[in-house]
């Protein structure tokens, strides 16, 4: 370790500085990208400089080039004029919106396509966008990269569905190994001949020859693409699974053979209108179910994991410098969040060093989880007081933050609602709490009683407020009040603190030191 990155351990323990006060993570901020892809073309603008990206701008057609591409050899005439059409927009958009430029990827059916350089062509001729055509081994590795902005270090197989192809790549220690690219897109299926036995025969065979071209495959399965995502809202749907967030949602190999069984009994358009999935994205799922599966039997994951992050997050974190890759994006995120909406930006650093000491013993997992907390204590403040506590909850389920499983969404959201409230019950999202164990939701809510008293401290991000004492074997808190803040500790506060000691079923006492 250098010895800046040493003075930066030592200012913020774990988590390293805020990303975002670095230049180059600031020359991040309104990054556009444009995906044309087999099936739709998208245009993203992220705002990138807090690492954890957020959305600026998102906006999606369904252009299915690569319709009837099998046949004719041809992008899908309808589609190229819609892809185009969209094209136009987003570059007069991008302009309006005063970025530097776009980058442009295409995909499998613009590459597959004789026509293909015909199209690039066209669209730099009429927009000045130029179009880069990137094989299939080159998608595989920009969709990893996407995982991998949401879940640095992770170890597993990234699978990317498109319309026209499937892509594979292996990742682990922040690297992207071995990749391979297949035509197991959706689009090509649905042309096989043979029914559903001929396409079922095709996808094994296929299936075979990747499992040898990557290998043995059980860590996590990744999976990125909007056929997946429409498969786990069916899955969401089936399961009645409260927390719609595809990010991060869970499947098990069990899951996907029962949502198979549930879609091949359903009614396609019952099952699109129940969902909310386009009747062009439902069109496909049934070709994507059947490839899943096989997917599943074939490399046998310890889990699955849906990645709403893929190509387009790719090309942001291609253009991120590597110690701004191994930054947490939770934390990260949570920290600019702080800087631009707190009372007093800096005191979620002074907070997090005064609960902890009720957290020593737990694993970095939960103390992230409290960094994040402690920066995210008081940026919903500007909402009514009747509703603090659930905007806070809702705002932290919902929120569009990488590097968090659903559980810890909910643990978030419980602590940030206690930081308001003492209790949790009589809320519009009791529904959700059972997504996390009753141990989790004890220390959520010791947590957010903590920071609800220690933000009664609060008057300066600098200094010492205090200090918190726990000896969890003698069921023993005691707080240390410099006398600089002795007249802080009123009533209320007391009344606060005396909280705390209640969760903690502890013996209390304090003490002014000089």
């Amino acid at each position: 370790m250098t010895a800046a990155q040493d003075s930066s351990a030592a200012d913020w323990g774990p988590f390293g500085r805020p990303v975002f006060e670095d230049p180059s993570a600031r020359a991040l901020s309104r990054v556009g990208v444009v995906d044309v892809g087999s099936n739709s073309v998208r245009m993203v603008i992220f705002d990138g400089a807090a690492r954890s990206p957020a959305y600026f701008y998102n906006e999606k057609i369904m252009c299915a080039l690569g319709a009837g591409l099998s046949e004719t050899g041809k992008l899908n005439p309808e589609g190229r004029a819609r892809a185009l059409s969209a094209l136009r927009r987003f570059q007069h958009l991008a302009r309006g919106m005063g970025l530097p430029g776009l980058s442009v990827v295409a995909t499998a059916a613009v590459r597959d396509a004789k026509d293909g350089s015909d199209f690039c062509a066209e669209v730099l001729r009429e927009t000045g966008l130029k179009i880069w055509v990137i094989d299939g081994r080159e998608e595989a590795r920009l969709s990893a990269q996407g995982v991998l902005l949401g879940w640095p270090g992770s170890y597993g197989l990234v699978c990317d569905i498109g319309g026209s192809s499937m892509e594979l790549a292996e990742i682990h220690d922040g690297e992207v190994g071995k990749r391979v690219t297949s035509s197991l897109g959706p689009l090509k299926l649905r042309d096989i001949k043979g029914g559903r036995s001929g396409r079922k025969k095709h996808i094994a065979a296929a299936m075979q020859g990747l499992s040898e071209q990557m290998g043995k495959q059980t860590d996590r399965l990744f999976l990125v693409g909007g056929s997946w995502r429409a498969i786990a809202r069916v899955d969401m749907m089936r399961r009645g699974y409260p927390l719609r967030v595809l990010h991060e949602y869970r499947m098990s190999a069990r899951d996907v053979r029962e949502t198979l069984k549930y879609i091949d009994a359903t009614d396609l358009n019952e099952l699109r209108a129940a969902c909310g999935i386009s009747s062009a994205r439902m069109s496909l799922v049934p070709y994507a179910i059947d490839v899943l599966s096989r997917l599943v039997k074939t490399f046998k994951p310890k889990d699955i994991a849906i990645s709403s992050y893929g190509i387009r997050e790719g090309l942001l974190y291609e253009q991120m410098p590597q110690r701004l890759r191994n930054r947490d994006p939770l934390v990260e995120s949570c920290r600019f969040a702080e800087a631009k909406d707190a009372r007093l930006p800096g005191f979620g650093k002074t907070l997090y060093d005064f609960v902890i000491p009720l957290f020593n013993s737990s694993p970095h997992t939960t103390k992230r989880l409290i960094k994040a907390a402690c920066l995210l204590h008081d940026v919903s403040w500007r909402a009514h007081p009747d509703y603090r506590a659930e905007v806070c909850f809702e705002n932290a389920t919902r929120a569009n933050l990488g590097g968090l499983k659903h559980s810890e969404r909910i643990f978030l959201g419980l602590a940030l609602l206690h930081r308001y409230r003492n209790k949790r019950q009589g809320t519009a999202y009791e529904y959700l709490y059972d997504l996390l164990d009753e141990k989790g939701q004890k220390e959520a809510e010791i947590l957010g009683k903590a920071m609800r008293f220690g933000a009664m401290l609060m008057v300066s991000n600098s200094g010492e407020i205090g200090k918190l004492k726990w000896q969890p074997r003698k069921r023993h808190l005691s707080l240390e009040l410099p006398r600089a803040s002795k007249d802080l500790f009123g009533e209320v506060a007391e009344g606060r603190l005396n909280s705390l000691a209640g969760t903690l079923e502890a013996e209390l006492s304090v003490k002014i030191t000089k």
